[in-house]
């Protein structure tokens, strides 16, 4: 079917145009509206999730390939805005104590479940002592160690009675804080603090699993998931706030190919896409590659419990054998900025100053200094021969490149070998978790707007460390900065957490994310959070 009909065709075949399915007409909706008074055709968007989510179950779905989707299947107390700031959502408004530490929010009497179910206090304390429960495995629990009770909880040294959050009445819902947190409205946005029908849960454990079990609270309800193909969003009829909500689908696919992804853009398949490498100059030249900031890195991890990178001059070696503005010029082409700390640009301390701008580069390339790094290493190990050394890295076209590249690198300017091993995402994570690599590489795309996001992911036994890396004085930083209430302070001892991180480099950084991306000129309305997720909320087909 032609992407664009005449007009005297649609009118004719304006029933049959609606009754399509999405696989059959994907991308190729016409115009939102019909003109001349008639009805308005469906408003179907389609974009690209890449892969497979890991996961709808809120706090288990936390990596990039579920957190835009959730972001709109779901909603919390609060929800970015326009302007990416937190602002009321399922809570209308909420109250504070005078010590910063206790919150109180009010939910909406109209927020309602997909199911018709009211949205209730009880969701979201079930929600939130699910998130810490031990037991649920999730890797986002760190993020409410914030909450009284929380992180003893998670650790298994207390129980879920001791964590402090509460059903006041239906539809109350109140927070006891360990200390007062500049950035808790902005935490909360996260999809690991979305609520969760409790009556659902108790009745299908699993609900989270199939589109027909699948329950939400947010602008859009989850209507046909063909696992490893495709899902679809309809627009929630029950969200509190549908009136806002113009489209009637979104079709997702799952193309984790970004050549392939824009060659399904460029025949009306998609209406956004990724910018591939290998063609953004042209693009950019002629203007229909847009970018917007996004908070977040591109680096690899040494596994510090595995040789050779238990020694830190090795680590050091192989970071400054690495030229960071060359991949950005010449690998992924994207407009990056190249890395060389990792808290990313976008963050002011209380002078105003960029945080990036004030901790300055951390690392640089130098090529000498690296071999005299490497040969010292291997003294201090006994080494005649460095041991074998593998980069693994989760399979993408993309990932293949940049590992290619270090690749390339580490052989031209240490006269190292490096082989290259890759797998799927899903056992990908599990085994970087579990420390199972050697050298591998990894992401990081902010949580909520706040730099200590960044450095506690490096704290001893956190769930993201993945590095095996552990130190006193930086874990006692991360934690005095948590608790401290006097942001000239915070900030000093964030400054100085992030220094000991490249002291000691268990990480290799790569480059500072961006958001390059490709949309139809009849798109309007989807919002990129540089520190978030894709929203759809307000998204519009003309």
């Amino acid at each position: 079917m032609k992407k664009l009909f005449s007009l005297v065709l649609l009118l004719v075949f304006a029933l049959v145009l609606s009754a399509c399915t999405a696989n059959e007409e994907a991308g190729k909706e016409t115009d939102g509206e019909t003109g001349g008074g008639e009805e308005a055709a469906e408003k179907v968007l389609y974009m690209n999730n890449a892969q497979e989510p890991t996961s709808f179950d809120p706090p288990i779905g936390f990596d990039s390939v579920s957190w835009s989707a959730l972001n709109n299947l779901m909603e919390g107390l609060t929800r970015l805005g326009e302007d990416h700031q937190p602002a009321p959502a399922i809570a209308e408004k909420w109250d504070v104590s005078e010590d910063g530490k206790v919150y109180t929010f009010h939910l909406r009497d109209d927020a309602k479940w997909s199911n018709g179910d009211d949205v209730t206090a009880g969701d979201f304390v079930y929600a939130w002592k699910r998130l810490l429960n031990p037991d649920t495995g999730s890797a986002a629990a760190f993020l409410g160690y914030f909450i009284e009770g929380g992180e003893a909880f998670n650790n298994g040294d207390g129980s879920a009675d001791d964590v402090q959050v509460k059903a006041v009445d239906e539809k109350t819902f109140e927070v006891t804080l360990t200390s007062p947190q500049a950035y808790f409205l902005s935490v909360i946005t996260n999809p690991a603090f979305f609520p969760i029908n409790e009556k659902v849960a108790d009745e299908n454990p699993e609900w989270f699993a199939e589109a027909d079990s699948y329950v939400s609270n947010g602008p859009f309800k989850l209507t046909e998931w063909q696992h490893d193909s495709h899902f679809v969003m309809e627009k929630n009829e029950n969200y509190w706030d549908a009136t806002n909500v113009k489209l009637d689908k979104v079709h997702w696919a799952m193309v984790d190919d970004e050549t392939t992804e824009y060659q399904m853009y460029k025949t009306g398949e998609l209406d956004t896409s990724a910018v591939p490498a290998e063609l953004s100059e042209e693009l950019f030249a002629d203007g229909s590659a847009q970018m917007v900031e996004q908070a977040g890195d591109y680096f690899y991890r040494f596994n510090v419990t595995m040789e050779p990178f238990q020694n830190v001059n090795i680590r050091k070696a192989f970071v400054m054998a690495i030229n960071q503005q060359e991949i950005v010029d010449y690998v992924t082409k994207n407009g990056e900025e190249p890395a060389y700390g990792f808290v990313s640009p976008g963050f002011k301390d209380p002078s105003g100053k960029d945080f990036r701008e004030a901790g300055g580069n951390l690392v640089e390339t130098n090529l000498e200094e690296a071999k005299a790094l490497l040969a010292k290493g291997m003294e201090e190990e006994g080494y005649d021969t460095l041991p074998e050394v593998t980069l693994t890295y989760s399979t993408s076209e993309n990932h293949k490149k940049m590992a290619e590249a270090i690749q390339q690198m580490l052989k031209e300017n240490l006269d190292v070998s490096v082989k290259l091993a890759n797998m799927e995402w899903n056992v990908f994570s599990e085994e970087q978790t579990a420390l199972k690599f050697q050298f591998s590489r990894s992401s990081f795309l902010a949580d909520y707007a706040d730099p200590i996001n960044f450095l506690e992911n490096f704290q001893t036994g956190h769930s993201m460390n993945r590095t095996g890396w552990s130190n006193e004085e930086y874990d006692k930083l991360i934690k005095d900065a948590k608790n401290e209430a006097n942001e000239e302070k915070r900030f000093e001892m964030m400054y100085e957490a992030e220094k000991i991180l490249f002291e000691e480099m268990p990480i290799m950084p790569i480059h500072f994310y961006n958001q390059v991306y490709l949309q139809k000129e009849n798109i309007t309305g989807i919002v990129r959070h540089p520190v978030g997720y894709i929203e759809l909320k307000w998204a519009d087909k003309k």
